[in-house]
């Protein structure tokens, strides 16, 4: 019998599909946030949810239909605790050289492996994020 959630293998049927649609960012400034994403990595808001005591936007860049989400809490006053910051989000772009210099000059890139070719920037909240060069 199918068991849900099996990638598709020869001569195995999957039973359900699930597919990436966003990753979430809990953010102290949202404007701050989202003017660091738009200038960094040109994300752009795609869509917003706003209640009372939160808003989430959702930033996308234009070629995928993978987005960041970034969730505002009203309440929240004091910074996220990132723990290890054993976690990240990684973003491939067309011209590594030129980004990576881009974000150098900001004063962004919080750790770069030259080994690997790739770098980190950190956000305004201390997330890193990848940046890797074309496959």
């Amino acid at each position: 019998a199918p068991r849900p959630f099996v990638f598709d293998r020869p001569g195995e049927v999957s039973a359900m599909k699930a597919h990436f649609c966003h990753f979430n960012f809990n953010v102290l400034d949202l404007e701050r946030s989202m003017a660091f994403y738009e200038e960094a990595l040109d994300l752009r808001e795609v869509r917003r949810i706003t209640d009372e005591s939160f808003i989430i936007v959702y930033l996308g860049d234009g070629k995928t239909d993978f987005t960041l989400e970034l969730t505002w809490i009203r309440e929240r006053t004091r910074p996220y605790d990132l723990g290890e910051q054993e976690f990240h989000l990684a973003f491939e772009t067309d011209d590594f050289e030129a980004m990576r210099a881009f974000h150098r000059e900001r004063g962004w890139v919080c750790y770069e492996n030259e080994k690997m070719g790739i770098y980190f920037i950190k956000d305004p909240d201390g997330y890193w994020l990848e940046v890797l060069p074309p496959r």
